[in-house]
């Protein structure tokens, strides 16, 4: 049930019930919202009908505001209707439409607030494709937990949603990686390889990796020399280390459908053609390529930088600010090459909605990716970027230093093994993606109101602990959801159980809002929202007793607090699954 939906639907009814100067139209009449009020002293509900009408129809807001609110207060479910400043109207509803939404919630259990938002229209998420060249680090962990929520979320709305990594499995990094592993091999085998040299990779992580293949080979690697024996080291490293990513991935609870190998674009069939050839092959068929040459870069010039004539994708045709070179001067393919296959490869598998999770670093993508989308498609795909900005660790206050095992920076399994998963999630996710967030990981371990997640975990256990001692006091009493369900929600007149309900009704509307937006931090804060709520009546239960959950002398009112503790409960442990992090019965 969302009542928000469903007074939408109301009040496009009353407005093509009045006479108006002409009807209208199926797109206008979807103008017409359904909001909270921002002071809920205004009423439960308020909609800008007369607002967004009244100029197409050509009447005073005001005038048009009065007959709107004229015939919603014939509604049998409205109790008051108002209208504000120039034309805004304000509903209250009767006590039936909380009592029905506090019914949906018990009813609906952990499915209350899915949504039929996305149709099951294909959707593809990609996220973390960190290159694999060691283990995952702080810097990744934002955009792994931002992605995976946001798949959850959009899963949760209707969507049919495809978690995918790309792996950077081609280029001059993981030929370093592959030098970097054959050095290890050798020390491995007991030679003292000394100082790791510059621009190699010096963390301890690709030790095993070098064990592993001193255990398979002996020193035929040696024996061969590095050129022949490079590209064997190569298949090792790229396996070793994404073996360690997925455990790092594990520790933190994100999962992918697919891990999709850049390597495959570049690897010719028997035709000799490779995915890569094709794409431009396509690209040529519509006339998307064209050998021209590019001007200068603005600045000072990179010493690499050739005025030569390449081949070019008419990327400012599509909203980019220049065309884009697809190959190099050698007659390799760029870097961005790759990026236009692996696209083609996505929207040839279906998707109408490709999602991409990069760095804040990556922010010049964002046009080019969407000047892909447009040329390829035709339009008919859309592609969104989200961007992840920095995370800064602090301990108590200090920053944090680097890790040991990595070499140069923090890693991920440092983080989670030190805090625990569910923290570094939900702090992930307490602040909007696109702004930096500060990390202490003494503050995201506290057991005070002051700590996000446990707020929100707590109010959970608490729900649960209430339904605990329940069954306990009113021994015999069924207090299955169905039970609950049958209660007289009538009873629950109190402002604090009011505002519960109210908060419980606001978020089928969340999850659609969030899924729209791409926003899963949205979801973060309603539940810390909620959980206030519910601690904040927890406690005015302590000074009023009359207001507590469990009155064993008073069994009907009983069952309809516990009904509210057990609705509330369920919210909390839908909005917490979508954020990957587990709803505790109860707190240790």
């Amino acid at each position: 049930m969302n009542i928000f939906a469903e007074f939408t639907t109301r009040v496009q009814a009353a407005v093509k019930a009045l006479d108006l100067p002409r009807p209208l139209s199926d797109q206008e009449l979807d103008r017409i919202t359904v909001e909270s009020p921002r002071d809920p002293a205004h009423g439960d509900l308020a909609t800008n009908a007369a607002m967004v009408l009244s100029k197409p129809l050509g009447m005073k807001p005001r005038d048009l505001a009065d007959q709107i609110a004229a015939a919603l207060a014939t509604d049998a479910e409205v109790a008051e209707v108002s209208v504000a400043g120039p034309g805004f109207i304000n509903l209250r509803v009767k006590q039936v439409v909380w009592q029905r939404v506090l019914g949906a919630v018990v009813n609906g259990g952990l499915d209350f607030g899915r949504s039929a938002l996305g149709g099951g229209a294909k959707v593809n998420v990609e996220y973390v494709s960190a290159n694999p060249t060691g283990p995952m680090h702080v810097g990744h962990t934002r955009g792994a937990v931002f992605g995976d929520a946001l798949a959850n979320l959009l899963a949760f709305a209707g969507y049919e949603v495809t978690r995918e990594y790309y792996i950077n499995d081609a280029g001059s990094q993981i030929d370093t990686l592959a030098r970097s592993a054959f050095l290890r091999y050798r020390e491995a085998l007991g030679e003292d390889i000394g100082e790791i040299p510059a621009g190699l990779y010096p963390g301890d992580y690709l030790k095993p990796v070098g064990e592993e293949l001193a255990k398979a080979h002996g020193k035929a690697l040696l024996e061969m020399g590095e050129d022949a024996a490079l590209p064997i080291v190569k298949e090792a490293a790229i396996s070793g280390m994404m073996e360690l990513i997925r455990g790092d991935l594990k520790l933190l609870n994100v999962h992918h459908d697919v891990f999709f190998s850049e390597r495959t674009l570049h690897q010719r069939n028997e035709g000799g053609e490779s995915p890569i050839d094709r794409m431009l092959d396509v690209l040529r068929g519509r006339d998307l390529v064209y050998e021209g040459t590019l001007p200068p870069p603005k600045g000072q010039l990179p010493e690499d930088w050739e005025d030569r004539e390449q081949t070019l994708f008419r990327a400012t045709g599509f909203g980019d600010d220049i065309d884009r070179p697809l190959k190099k001067s050698d007659g390799s393919y760029t870097y961005f090459a790759a990026d236009v296959a692996y696209f083609l490869s996505k929207y040839e598998r279906g998707f109408k909605e490709m999602v991409y999770v990069l760095g804040a670093d990556h922010g010049g993508y964002v046009k080019r990716l969407e000047a892909v989308g447009k040329a390829i498609s035709g339009g008919s795909s859309e592609v969104i970027v989200r961007l992840c900005q920095l995370v800064k660790l602090f301990r108590a206050g200090e920053p944090v230093r680097m890790s040991k095992r990595a070499g140069d920076f923090v890693t991920l399994r440092d983080v989670v093994e030190e805090v625990g998963r569910d923290p570094v999630r939900f702090m992930m996710l307490f602040r909007k993606n696109d702004a930096p967030l500060d990390f202490d990981f003494q503050k995201v371990t506290e057991q005070s109101k002051d700590n996000p997640v446990f707020y929100v975990q707590y109010g959970h256990a608490r729900c649960c602990s209430v339904l605990r001692q329940a069954a306990e006091e009113l021994n015999g009493q069924d207090l299955s959801d169905a039970a609950l369900s049958a209660a007289d929600y009538a009873a629950l007149s109190d402002s604090g159980e009011l505002e519960l309900i109210g908060k419980l009704a606001m978020w089928p509307k969340m999850v659609d809002a969030a899924a729209e937006a791409h926003e899963p931090h949205r979801i973060a804060f309603f539940l810390h929202d909620l959980a206030s709520s519910l601690h904040a009546h927890w406690n005015r239960g302590k000074e009023m007793p009359q207001l507590r959950f469990i009155n064993p002398e008073n069994t009907e009112l009983t069952l309809a607090r516990l009904a509210l503790v057990r609705a509330v409960s369920l919210v909390l442990a839908s909005g917490l699954a979508i954020l990957g992090v587990d709803a505790p019965q109860e707190m240790r």
